[in-house]
């Protein structure tokens, strides 16, 4: 596996398969990690799991139809997606976040580009011979990066590699913006053609639920307004040291670092031109966060939202403790104009709510 890849997710590849690949042991495996958490199965989640039952069958006598699982926040697509990625019968495989496979892809055509196939040797870098890959949280909204995933695409399923994609938006709901989406339609219909696209639907968001909170060190941390001196009193915050961090060639401006945990400002992590591979470095390096001076994200650039929206996702998926100080409520901090931003109320939306106390 390459190096390059998380310890979490090296290990996830290493766990045994649930037991069978069968759809029948499949679904049971299923039934029982929902039961351990304290919930039942929608429906929506069992049509998946009896697809993915079908395609593991198929990928252990061949090639089946690549799949694309779609649906609103908190339906356990990611879930889904761990779950069948430990089933999957081939040990070349790689379960990967797309914020962090795309950032490296560009990295990797910039520094092949003058390669006849800087596509190639990227690919060759990033996933090698992989024969199963599964990304989770796929979305798209830049025409640049529309125009690469066009040929990312091409070159996976050259490849022949099955592929197994979460996403909160269907296939023609990607790259919305109606003066790029046309330029997009080739890729919409490849994972129409190529993939079978499913929903995971129901009423339930399970990220919700007491026992999934139980399970995360994200969800154990708070989201406080509106950060007056009793509040930061309570918070035992590191003491204010402000000190530069020297990430990816970039200085990032700290406002204090005391062992794995570090404090932001909003202003000094998402007004300045910052991006996910910034973050994922420091999610390594630090598991508990400090995100301090949120105010209304609608007063924000769209760079700057952009940013907020992607540093949560990195910091979910890798699972570090959060803690956002804000200026006013959550729901009156989270207006904005980015799409993906459905997906960071439902992610803050789990983290302790601390208000003003009583005058």
């Amino acid at each position: 596996m390459p190096a390059w890849i998380p310890a979490p997710l090296r290990q996830l590849g290493q766990r045994l398969r649930p037991a069978g690949a069968d759809r029948g042991a499949l679904l049971t495996w299923f039934e029982e990690k929902a039961q351990s958490r304290g919930y039942a199965l929608s429906e929506g989640q069992r049509q998946v799991i009896a697809c993915m039952g079908q395609q593991l069958s198929q990928l252990e006598q061949g090639q089946p139809p690549s799949l694309y699982l779609h649906g609103a926040v908190g339906r356990g697509k990611s879930w889904l997606l761990d779950g069948f990625f430990q089933a999957v019968p081939v040990q070349a495989k790689l379960r990967l976040h797309f914020h962090d496979f795309f950032a490296r892809l560009h990295q990797g055509m910039h520094r092949h580009r003058a390669l006849d196939n800087a596509m190639a040797a990227t690919l060759d870098e990033l996933i090698g011979k992989c024969e199963a890959l599964c990304f989770d949280e796929f979305h798209v909204h830049d025409i640049g990066d529309a125009m690469l995933l066009t040929r990312l695409f091409d070159a996976l399923f050259a490849r022949g590699i099955y592929l197994l994609v979460t996403s909160n938006y269907a296939p023609e709901g990607l790259l919305p913006n109606p003066l790029y989406h046309e330029r997009f339609l080739p890729v919409i219909r490849l994972i129409n053609t190529r993939m079978k696209v499913m929903e995971v639907g129901g009423a339930i968001d399970f990220r919700s639920l007491p026992a999934n909170r139980e399970h995360q060190c994200f969800t154990r941390g708070l989201y406080v307004w509106p950060g007056d001196a009793g509040q930061r009193l309570a918070l035992k915050l590191p003491e204010a040291a402000p000190g530069v961090l020297h990430i990816n060639n970039r200085s990032l401006r700290a406002r204090a670092v005391d062992g794995t945990r570090v404090m932001f400002t909003f202003d000094d992590l998402c007004e300045q031109p910052t991006a996910v591979i910034d973050y994922l470095a420091l999610a390594r390096q630090f598991s508990e966060w400090v995100i301090d001076g949120l105010d209304d994200l609608a007063d924000c650039s769209l760079a700057a939202q952009q940013r907020f929206v992607n540093l949560v996702d990195v910091l979910y998926d890798q699972d570090r403790q959060l803690t956002v100080i804000g200026k006013r409520p959550l729901a009156d901090s989270l207006d904005g104009a980015i799409a993906d931003l459905m997906r960071t109320r439902s992610r803050l939306g789990q983290l302790h709510q601390v208000g003003p106390g009583p005058t």
